[in-house]
């Protein structure tokens, strides 16, 4: 009887304990954590967005954009999103999150992350993209625009290269 006990309450009790001390109390799954990150890898003239944006009146329709920004091939789930799901049309210096919360581009992360969850909690604790610093201290991380172009975040595909040649095939 004890056991079942033991089965039915105490193990789910510390499964659930273990759980949010991980995700909430643990500072590499902490949404407070400073996170540092080197500016956003923006194109030559393209920042901020203001310069050119401020006077222009906002136009939310789905298009082909063929006056600026036409170099932009978007296919990140171009069927579903379109630029104005992540940049603000208020404000063109910001990102917007789902519920309407204005992020700087330093924190774009946190926009990725609506959708890769699982990538940002990876890239948090330095198991995707590239972190560099401290184990236990300071920590320096790239950003997800650093290695993925946010517009089309698939990469290219490679020519693999040859396979290496045998030591005794060398003259």
């Amino acid at each position: 009887m004890k056991k079942k006990l033991f089965n039915k309450y105490v193990i789910p009790a510390v499964g659930v304990a273990t759980f949010v001390f991980i995700f909430y109390f643990y500072p590499a799954y902490s949404q407070n954590q400073d996170i540092q990150v080197p500016p956003p890898p923006f194109s030559e003239g393209i920042f901020p967005c203001s310069e050119c944006h401020a006077e222009m009146k906002t136009n939310p329709r789905r298009r082909e954009l063929v006056e600026a920004h036409d170099d932009i091939v978007f296919t990140h789930d171009a069927a579903n999103r379109w630029c104005l799901d992540c940049h603000d049309a208020k404000n063109r210096d910001m990102l917007h999150l789902a519920d309407g919360r204005l992020v700087d581009f330093k924190e774009s992360y946190i926009l990725c992350g609506q959708c890769h969850g699982l990538k940002l909690r990876d890239w948090k604790n330095g198991v995707h993209g590239r972190r560099t610093g401290f184990w236990n201290g300071p920590k320096q991380y790239l950003l997800c625009a650093h290695c993925h172009n946010p517009h089309s975040p698939k990469f290219k595909k490679l020519k693999p290269e040859p396979p290496p040649l045998k030591p005794g095939s060398l003259k």
